[in-house]
């Protein structure tokens, strides 16, 4: 047993003795994050049941959503109000709907995608929700890496020459969970792709695009739906995001954005389900984020100010204890967003996720970043937001010694 292991055995020894319980697991807003937001609970009373001349209470109302509510989607997303559809909570359920829909009565001026080879490109490492969602519908997933600018455009390029491949979803802003975007080029070329599926679609979930953690030093998101119109594919990008990270993770607005052709097509499909979305919640948002000082980036620099710090110390804890970049973990330093991606140098993260369980630190099960977890073996999405700054601290103390112990175990059976 060399030094180094028994060192590491000793660490992690200690560590185990503090009884820890610590979770980041997921990419949950914390407590102080979402005190921001309570004024939304009573930013209607009794009496306030009237926006855009429609009663709230009632059923019509349009399915598109409230003017307003939809005015304040398509400045978010740098749209026309004629570009955007605001629905429910969740903008994932907006993606898994638009997809069921292709499939059953295909995409405007398209063939329906069912009974025959569908397939999708992925990024990795990437979202695992999308990849279940991808999966529960029968496609076959074919990955390409996220690289610091964007996705591997070469291997998107080589990939849409299969006709079966219907596109592309991906994290476009502050991607999950690397915390990289693409860039204003690979953006570009990715509107202007030639693909043999006449109909291939960019469903781009640019759930972080306004989640910047330092005000002078961002990533400015790019305008997928503006850029195909542009490339002369006017058809091509769906763009979702939605409030679940800015109020209330569990009861927000989830909108999209694209072409006047979709978003036609998609509301005349919403429209045969169901008669509308929640008024009242629409109308509580578009209350509370006209109130708010500074509006909704007023409330974006709150977030930053709270979600900043820990970001952080996640990058000070592992530069302090791993050293140099790439002798036992690489890690992604994001500009904003709400994951690092950190990658062990040898293929131990199950065993670092393992060994940090066993010591009461939770963390997001290995290969949950790759389709099937057929990943490298060394992946980990660390998820800062949601415990306190001290445990974040703590917690990234403690995954410091078990990535120095599952390495240290690795190098000594080689």
């Amino acid at each position: 047993m060399t030094s180094a292991q028994t060192s590491a055995q000793d660490a992690y020894a200690a560590l185990q003795q503090k009884g820890l319980r610590l979770n980041m697991q997921r990419g949950q807003p914390s407590d102080q994050d979402f005190g921001l937001s309570n004024r939304l609970i009573g930013a209607l009373n009794e009496h306030d049941f009237q926006m855009d001349g429609t009663d709230l209470r009632n059923y019509p109302g349009g399915i598109r959503g409230l003017p307003s509510a939809r005015a304040l989607a398509a400045n978010y997303l740098d749209l026309k109000d004629e570009n955007v559809i605001v629905w429910n909570n969740s903008s994932l359920e907006l993606q898994g709907l638009v997809l069921m829909f292709a499939l059953l009565h295909g995409l405007p001026g398209g063939q329906p995608w069912a009974g025959q080879p569908n397939k999708m490109i992925v990024t990795v490492p990437g979202y695992d929700r999308h990849f279940s969602l991808l999966e529960h519908l029968g496609f076959e997933l074919l990955t390409v890496l996220m690289q610091p600018d964007g996705p591997d455009m070469d291997a998107v390029e080589r990939l849409a020459q299969d006709p079966s491949v219907r596109g592309i979803v991906f994290v476009p802003t502050y991607s999950n969970p690397t915390g990289e975007s693409i860039s204003p080029e690979k953006a570009a070329r990715l509107a202007g792709l030639k693909a043999a599926a006449p109909d291939f679609t960019i469903f781009a979930d640019d759930a972080y695009r306004a989640h910047h953690l330092y005000a002078e030093d961002r990533d400015e998101p790019v305008n997928l739906v503006a850029l195909c119109r542009d490339a002369g594919h006017p058809n091509r990008a769906f763009v979702y995001a939605s409030t679940s990270k800015i109020t209330f993770a569990g009861a927000g607005l989830g909108f999209v954005g694209s072409s006047e052709d979709n978003i036609a097509w998609l509301g005349e499909h919403l429209n045969a389900q169901s008669i509308g979305p929640n008024k009242f919640e629409q109308a509580r948002h578009v209350r509370f984020l006209e109130t708010y000082s500074g509006g909704l980036e007023g409330l974006m620099a709150e977030h930053a100010r709270l979600i900043a710090p820990k970001f952080a110390a996640v990058d000070e804890i592992l530069s302090r204890e791993l050293g140099t970049q790439g002798e036992y973990a690489t890690w992604t330093k994001p500009k904003g967003g709400y994951f690092i991606s950190l990658d062990t140098a040898e293929p131990v993260a199950a065993r670092v996720i393992e060994l940090a369980g066993q010591a009461g630190i939770s963390l997001t099960p290995a290969g949950s970043t790759f389709p099937k977890g057929q990943d490298d073996g060394r992946n980990i999405r660390l998820a800062p937001t949601r415990p306190p700054l001290e445990e974040v601290r703590e917690a990234m103390e403690g995954v410091a010694v078990c990535i120095q112990l599952a390495t240290e175990e690795y190098r000594s059976q080689r």
